[in-house]
């Protein structure tokens, strides 16, 4: 089933790659028309997974990630014209130069293929990741996760028929509906006809991926964040900062994790921060001074809690003596996702900036704004945490490569 479907995108991508950019454009408008049409039934489809999900015993947070409302949908739909209304990628000319024989070079970007998306229970991500690859000039393959399956197969059928309807080819977007590991591992073997694959999730599926996968990887990183609140930092501003990163969505990748408070502000400034925290009764695990600071109610930290993405309201806390503590906790623990100091220092954030070895390193700002939305590139393919292609949120041109034109009149060599 996944050579056939590999076969009818490779097919796809070779109309797609030279399809206009007013094509392209018209197809995503085409999408988020049909997105909000068919809205009803989009969420008939995810109340069955979150039946499922629920029954299954999943944790809070995934069932947040899991849910969709009129609302999202909505933000899903934006999201789509959004990206219609960005600068096409495909065709731009990044480099061009005159060598002394006349030879014309040309570095003009161009799609990667055909991508594969392996992700969890984001059914968002499923509309997101082909919007994307859409614009960009790429098919994509999408394998989701059980959890979301019906929500999954209600958009990607959307999808389908709303691209056929401006003349793009069918399997421009396709989804893999059998959710057994054995298909997650046969799109891994792929390589034939798959040029890039993305694992969108968990510590366990990313992992599995880079480990098994015979296609080359985009890897996008879990997320474990972290804010240090540093000796000369305004408490009100640590307060409301760390409050928003760990809060207002603990279920995601750049939620705040693990907070690292200076020794000589730890006395005021954690018990204002841990009673914010108990707005949503976010349970803290500290280290003995900690404790010392909010009480014995709060649980003692061991290793693996601060080296753990909990999705959840759930927080890691360790007092530390000075910024360099900070730093090689951070370079101990992150995930290299994004993270955070808040300061009045202006070497201290420079320091942090410069020191810290992550895809985003804030000062002074919450850790949420990781997105390619809030970045302004739309709809985000992922946060990429390697070093290799894209780093960070992964727009349109993080979905391109490059091929060089060459000009000549004879020349030979």
């Amino acid at each position: 089933m996944l050579t056939e479907m590999g076969k009818q995108a490779k097919v796809a991508e070779r109309t797609l790659s030279c399809t206009s950019t007013d094509i392209k454009n018209a197809a995503l408008i085409e999408i988020a028309t049909a997105l909000r049409n068919n809205c009803k039934l989009i969420i008939d489809a995810n109340n069955v997974d979150l039946k499922i999900g629920k029954e299954a015993g999943i944790s809070g947070g995934l069932l947040d990630r899991l849910t969709l409302n009129s609302d999202r949908i909505e933000k899903i739909a934006q999201g789509c014209e959004e990206v219609a209304a960005l600068p096409d990628p495909v065709g731009v000319i990044d480099m061009g130069s005159t060598r002394p024989n006349g030879l014309e070079i040309k570095r003009v970007r161009v799609p990667l293929g055909v991508i594969g998306i392996i992700y969890e229970a984001r059914p968002n991500v499923t509309a997101d990741a082909a919007v994307l690859c859409l614009k960009s000039g790429n098919a994509v393959i999408l394998r989701g996760g059980k959890e979301a399956i019906n929500s999954n197969k209600a958009i990607a059928k959307i999808m389908r028929e709303a691209i056929v309807k401006v003349g793009l080819p069918i399997d421009c977007i396709q989804l893999i509906e059998d959710t057994s590991r054995q298909s997650s591992t046969e799109l891994m073997q792929l390589s034939d006809y798959l040029d890039v694959l993305i694992p969108r999730g968990g510590a366990g599926l990313i992992k599995a991926v880079v480990e098994n996968s015979k296609v080359p990887v985009i890897e996008t990183g879990t997320g474990n964040c972290h804010a240090f609140v540093d000796e000369s930092a305004d408490i009100e501003k640590a307060v409301n900062i760390v409050y928003n990163a760990k809060c207002s969505r603990p279920s995601v990748c750049n939620a705040l994790e693990s907070l690292l408070v200076h020794e000589k502000i730890a006395s005021k400034a954690l018990p204002a921060i841990a009673e914010k925290l108990s707005l949503n009764n976010c349970r803290i695990l500290g280290c003995e001074k900690t404790r010392e600071i909010l009480g014995s109610q709060i649980e003692l930290a061991t290793e693996e809690d601060y080296a753990t993405e909990f999705l959840d309201y759930v927080i890691s806390v360790k007092v530390v003596k000075d910024i360099d503590e900070a730093i090689e906790h951070i370079y101990k623990y992150s995930s290299g996702h994004s993270e955070c100091i808040v300061t009045n220092d202006l070497d201290n954030a420079r320091k942090f900036q410069s020191q810290v070895d992550a895809a985003v390193v804030y000062v002074n700002a919450s850790t949420r704004f990781t997105d390619g939305g809030m970045f302004g590139f739309g709809a985000e393919i992922g946060i990429s945490t390697q070093k290799i292609h894209a780093r960070g949120p992964m727009g349109l041109p993080q979905l391109t490569s490059m091929k060089y034109l060459v000009n000549g009149n004879g020349q030979i060599r």
